[in-house]
């Protein structure tokens, strides 16, 4: 049975600096009628520019995602669409005073508790939910990424690191509210140190920490773990958050050592048979 479409009830706002770009940003979500999706707007340049989210105007995928149209450009949105997906909100408007999104605590939980303190209010129209009909697997060498038909959605991720403390970590879980603001939101990114300054020359990671990353060097977590697995917790958030690009969906989704690029792709191979559908 459809259900009705969702925005948020009262506009809610939430300051702090992006990861990457470490500028300080204002972000605030506000509602957006029926069939708007979601919208970033860029406050802060004249005529405020706004771009949907949607895996049409994907333009980068390294290290996170970039939407881009005409002057609007925003990146690192995954953590704030994986919010927005696992709490069921398909229209809101997302202004922003910078380009990145704020790392809160490098994870959804601070999302997610804007949107219930914002309140969920139901809209007119109903959800268009897109129930995947056929299987569509990524491969990148030992990388893969698919998605099959089931009734819900359904996310399964193995996570594979060398590092001595992490290993081989699973996830499996059906996508509710309820699952993902308990066991999933509060999951954090990760880093290495050894990579850190690398990244950092390209310009990226410049506003993470260990609160609001999950960091390691060769041996030790220099970060307080919130989870034995949070690794593969916080890369089944990252897989929501791209597929949301598709809008609310049904299916399962199982991964293994999937990247933002490799999510992309999954979430493109989707549409087209999204479009097909529909002619």
């Amino acid at each position: 049975m459809s259900k009705p479409q969702q925005t948020i009830k009262q506009a809610v706002s939430y300051q702090g600096i992006g990861l990457h770009s470490g500028e300080p940003v204002t972000m605030v979500f506000k509602p957006a009628p029926d069939n708007t999706g979601i919208v970033f707007v860029r406050t802060d340049i004249e005529g405020m520019p706004s771009v949907r989210a949607h895996i049409d105007n994907v333009t980068n995928t390294m290290r996170a995602t970039t939407l881009e149209n005409g002057d609007a450009k925003v990146f690192t949105v995954e953590h704030v669409l994986a919010a927005f997906s696992a709490m069921n909100i398909d229209n809101c408007y997302i202004e922003m005073d910078s380009p990145e999104p704020p790392v809160g605590d490098g994870s959804s939980a601070v999302f997610v508790d804007l949107i219930l303190q914002a309140g969920i209010q139901e809209q007119k129209s109903l959800r268009q939910v897109y129930k995947v009909k056929k299987s569509h697997t990524i491969y990148d060498g030992h990388r893969f990424i698919l998605i099959v038909p089931y009734d819900g959605y359904r996310v399964t991720f193995t996570s594979v690191n060398p590092h001595p403390l992490l290993g081989t970590q699973q996830c499996d879980f059906d996508v509710t509210p309820e699952y993902f603001k308990e066991y999933i939101s509060a999951a954090r990114t990760i880093g290495f140190v050894k990579e850190l300054e690398q990244l950092q020359a390209m310009g990226l990671a410049k506003g993470g920490n260990t609160d609001n990353a999950l960091v390691y060097d060769d041996e030790t977590c220099l970060s307080v773990p919130r989870f034995d697995d949070e690794l593969v917790r916080h890369k089944a958030l990252d897989v929501i958050g791209d597929l949301y690009l598709l809008g609310p969906i049904e299916g399962h989704v199982i991964a293994l050592k999937s990247s933002h690029e490799l999510n992309s792709c999954l979430a493109r191979s989707i549409m087209e048979e999204i479009r097909e559908t529909q002619q």
